[in-house]
């Protein structure tokens, strides 16, 4: 195998991983949007099971003063675990912030996020 032979082969193996590169370029983007559209599936989802929830729900009798304690308490339970879905929503690489709520997190920590977060633990 002489040098031009070397040569041209090289540059067709360099052409080939330039374009398997780009496909996983147009892959990679196609996954975004998934990841994106998943996200935003499941917060609607959980939309629509509170609103059903509230729905099929019957108002409560009077309350006595203990009972009144327990649903508040289980209240605080409730703000607990949005703040612990908001927290693994983050950590999974999505936006929280009212700026870019629910798209993917591209390079880093977000520090408008962060400081949601700081904000709601308080």
């Amino acid at each position: 195998m002489d040098k031009r032979e070397i040569f041209v082969k090289m540059a067709s193996i360099e052409e080939r991983i330039g374009d398997l590169y780009q496909e996983i370029g147009e892959l990679k983007d196609v996954i975004v949007v998934l990841m994106e559209e998943n996200a935003q599936l499941l917060v609607e989802n959980q939309h629509l099971r509170n609103r059903l929830d509230k729905k099929t729900t019957k108002p409560a009798p009077k309350q006595k003063r203990s009972e009144q304690v327990k649903t508040e308490e289980a209240k605080k339970k409730v703000v607990g675990e949005g703040y612990d879905n908001l927290a693994r929503l983050y950590a999974e690489g999505f936006h929280i912030c009212n700026v870019h709520f629910g798209s993917l997190r591209k390079e880093g920590d977000c520090l408008f996020c962060l400081s949601f977060l700081s904000g709601v633990q308080k």
